[in-house]
């Protein structure tokens, strides 16, 4: 097993993946090398999952598909990033910006879009949106009322984006996760366990870009 040591000054031994999907080693300044060999064997079967995962990943090549807002896309190249019928077109040189920029101009669009249909048909109101590179949570609420939304709800299906958005303005009448603020999402959905527990389909989008 290829692995990296990092020596810093901390209390205990940390495992992690780089950006390049290789093991990486947080390590004390006075640990012995063998101490931390024999840490890495005792987790090699994290690791291999963490891998497994890694390699599991999309890469954006062409050829490869991509389910954006719930429709499957195949990927090619072009000369700037755009959803053309069924193909996701994106650019050979800076791939991965050209996307990001897209889907932070798709996630706008339909998040905007569903919060307006929302606030008409249930009197909800917040006072702005944005769009966030969050990898930890799709979505926030503030208490000033300011609603983020990840660029990585591009992935997810319309169902499921619904969701994030009935669950953060339900936040700008309830800034906990009560009861209360339960009982109001399942006032408009009734069917949010269902789709709150489809997201975790979708964690490889926290992992990506």
């Amino acid at each position: 097993m290829n692995y990296t040591v990092i020596r810093k000054k901390r209390k205990m031994l940390t495992l992690k993946l780089d950006e390049a999907g290789n093991a990486v080693v947080l390590a004390p300044l006075n640990v012995s090398a063998k101490r931390i060999e024999e840490f890495v064997s005792e987790h090699l079967s994290w690791i291999q999952k963490k891998q497994a995962e890694y390699a599991a990943l999309p890469r954006f090549c062409d050829g490869d598909t991509i389910e954006l807002c719930g429709k499957m896309l195949t990927i090619c190249s072009g000369t700037r990033a755009k959803v053309e019928k069924n193909l996701l077109i994106l650019p050979e040189e800076g791939r991965s910006k050209a996307l990001i920029g897209l889907l932070k101009r798709i996630t706008r669009a339909r998040m905007a879009e569903f919060l307006l249909e929302l606030c008409r048909s249930y009197g909800f109101s917040y006072e702005k949106m944005r769009v966030t590179a969050a990898r930890g949570r799709w979505g926030s609420c503030s208490a000033k009322g300011t609603i983020s939304f990840s660029f990585r709800t591009a992935f997810l299906p319309d169902a499921l984006a619904r969701y994030l958005a009935v669950h953060e303005l339900c936040h700008t009448r309830h800034l906990d996760h009560s009861a209360a603020f339960w009982d109001e999402v399942g006032s408009i959905l009734p069917d949010w366990k269902i789709r709150r527990h489809a997201l975790k389909q979708y964690l490889w989008a926290m992992r990506c870009l």
